[in-house]
């Protein structure tokens, strides 16, 4: 795992954190690790497949596939940067993780699910420009204005999440150096602290509201204007086309924002020691998304079906 390079001017920051696993339910993780492990195959081989269809089929190489390559992208790096680490505490036992792997995965956790939610943004506006004014869209979403919606992402993304090692790293831990948890999510780490943690809470009070509240209310909006369009739409036909190309998008939204919200607000407003119910929820944030966004699309989507099936369907051997 990439290492983030921070100062060493630790006041008391350990070596090692402990990953506690799932509270209460330790005798129980093998049979845990079961639906885990399976997500963990969906999400890898599911994502893999997308990327190389949409790598290798020219006529996939449209905005809309474009943005769904990324979420596929950000996806496999959720899952390889969570759930190797999960499975070796079910499996293995192996709680023990150093503080700069720690503090890697926790970048990587909360850069690339913001990163996701900038996508599921994107994919907002694609479907907007595409069913509300059809007739510009390939001018308004040009390569390069795709290329820099995708590189804004990124940055946002980084940006907004590259200081919660840090801000961690600042920190005293002087008394149990086990977090709640089944990977190094930043508010459960410093709650370890035992300095002031006025500074790191309110900075992941703020980051969560604009990316949450912020992308939710402008991905509502997006659809609010498709679904005034779409009314007007002269025949049911016209209606039901527009409505089943948002489908897939709208139960990747829920996916992704469901668990996410649920899971705050237990963080938020439930019993402050971590409970399995709190424990379960935070990880299927984590893994419901990547694991179930390659089924959606490529179940609901035409094209992608049609280049999956045309990759699956043996060649016919010219008997000539």
């Amino acid at each position: 795992m990439i290492t983030i390079i921070l100062s060493n001017n630790s006041h008391h920051f350990p070596h090692t954190f402990f990953l506690a696993g799932i509270p209460g339910l330790t005798a129980a993780h093998i049979w845990i690790s079961l639906p885990f492990c399976f997500m963990f195959f969906l999400a890898v081989t599911g994502n893999g497949v997308l990327l190389f269809l949409i790598r290798t089929e020219h006529s996939l190489h449209q905005p809309m596939f474009f943005f769904l390559a990324m979420l596929s992208f950000v996806d496999l790096v959720l899952s390889l940067s969570t759930l190797p680490k999960m499975l070796a505490i079910f499996w293995f036992g192996a709680t023990a993780i150093s503080s700069h792997s720690c503090l890697s995965q926790m970048f990587f956790i909360h850069a690339f699910s913001a990163m996701e939610s900038g996508v599921l943004v994107a994919m907002a506006v694609n479907r907007f420009v595409a069913i509300c004014n059809p007739l510009h869209y390939a001018t308004i979403l040009t390569p390069v204005v795709v290329a820099k919606i995708g590189g804004l992402v990124v940055l946002r993304g980084v940006g907004l999440t590259i200081s919660f090692p840090s801000l961690a790293r600042r920190l005293s831990y002087c008394g149990s150096h086990t977090i709640a948890y089944t990977y190094c999510e930043h508010m459960a780490v410093v709650k370890l602290a035992c300095g002031a943690t006025t500074v790191d809470n309110l900075y992941a009070f703020a980051v969560a509201i604009f990316l949450g509240v912020g992308d939710v209310a402008f991905i509502a909006y997006s659809y609010g204007q498709i679904v005034r369009t779409v009314i007007h739409f002269p025949s049911p036909e016209a209606r039901a086309k527009a409505g089943s190309t948002c489908t897939a998008h709208v139960c990747v939204i829920l996916f992704f924002y469901g668990p996410g919200f649920l899971s705050v607000v237990m963080q938020r407003f439930g019993p402050p020691t971590a409970s399995a119910a709190k424990v379960i929820l935070a990880n299927l944030y984590l893994l419901f998304p990547p694991a179930l966004d390659p089924i959606v699309y490529g179940v609901k989507t035409k094209q992608i079906r049609e280049q999956l099936l045309k990759m699956l369907r043996p060649k016919q051997i010219d008997p000539t």
